[in-house]
């Protein structure tokens, strides 16, 4: 890996792999990207200790474990106060349900990707558990009709 994030063609091949499908061997990987296992291995170390790579994941399918309705929700703070806002960024991060937070500019404050079984469970989520939190002022909700591209795969490109 070389620095800068400028990574060589092998380093770039191995990302993709690994994003595709974490539990390759390094023998099935080193066949791939046309270098030794050994190699490989290096080089998975070295992007893991350069922060590159983080843990591997297995991805589980929402709707076979009863989690089927992705809701969109945009929250607008009561204040903007770092103590407000870090208070809600650790009630978002111990909620199972919120998958997905992002802090935001313009008219909303945050955005949040909510999973639940169904809209009775939001609506319990919702008026209970996060209109309830003292940092939130308001919260427009969104509810997703189908999801038409899901990848957790970040695209990989030289940039030399």
């Amino acid at each position: 890996m070389k620095d800068g994030n400028q990574f060589d063609l092998i380093d770039r091949r191995i990302l993709t792999l690994l994003q595709q499908d974490a539990s390759i061997s390094h023998v099935d990987l080193a066949q791939h990207v046309g270098a030794s296992t050994a190699s490989c291995w290096r080089r998975i170390r070295a992007l893991e200790e350069a922060g590159v790579l983080s843990r591997p994941v297995r991805l589980v399918d929402p709707e076979k474990v009863g989690r089927g309705v992705n809701v969109i929700c945009h929250i607008r703070m009561r204040s903007h106060a770092q103590d407000a806002r870090k208070a809600f960024e650790d009630f978002v991060a111990e909620r199972p349900e919120v998958v997905e937070s992002f802090s935001m500019s313009g008219e909303w404050d945050y955005l949040l990707r909510i999973v639940v079984a169904d809209v009775a469970g939001y609506n319990m989520f919702l008026m209970q558990t996060m209109l309830g939190h003292p940092s939130v002022a308001g919260a427009a909700s969104h509810f997703a009709l189908s999801m038409t591209k899901y990848t957790t795969a970040i695209p990989i490109a030289d940039r030399g």
